[in-house]
């Protein structure tokens, strides 16, 4: 990937910017890093400068670009959305703006929230198989459990 010519997208982007009369104010290129990758250097910069405040607009060729799994993305536009920050993908005709875009967003939203039923039915299923083979669940008991547990953080503080 490090031989990955960025120019082509770079000049789709900055087109697109000129046509819809946006101001660049920085750009984020990751040469030799794959979109796979959640920890780019230069995203790392982009979510830095998103939580300080500093992005208003994230403007990406194609939505692989930013990232390729499903839950990575969907945590991304949701902290997207929270902060108010568009998201435009060219290739996609992804643009959080008009109707088609916050339609993305919802979908998003329901994609989330079936991943996490998954999630959860499975872990019950699991547990519950676990539990009719006799397995015991939980921490295992030990040597330290004789004793009674110091109470630690907030209720610690209120007994005093």
């Amino acid at each position: 990937m490090s031989d990955q010519n960025t120019e082509t997208q770079r000049l789709a982007l900055k087109e697109y910017c000129q046509r819809m009369n946006y101001k660049i104010t920085d750009e984020y290129i990751d040469n030799g890093w794959s979109g796979k990758n959640e920890h780019r250097p230069q995203f790392e910069r982009l979510l830095a400068d998103v939580r300080a405040g500093k992005v208003s607009c994230v403007l990406v060729t194609r939505l692989d670009r930013v990232g390729r799994s499903l839950q990575h993305l969907i945590s991304l536009f949701a902290e997207f959305k929270n902060r108010d920050i568009e998201f435009i993908s060219l290739s996609e005709n992804i643009n959080t703006q008009t109707p088609e875009g916050k339609m993305f967003w919802q979908l998003l939203g329901v994609f989330a929230e079936y991943e996490r039923e998954l999630i959860v039915s499975r872990t019950r299923a699991g547990l519950a198989r676990a539990r009719a083979e006799g397995k015991r669940l939980g921490r295992p008991k030990g040597r330290k459990d004789s004793k009674p547990r110091v109470r630690r953080g907030h209720l610690r503080q209120c007994v005093r």
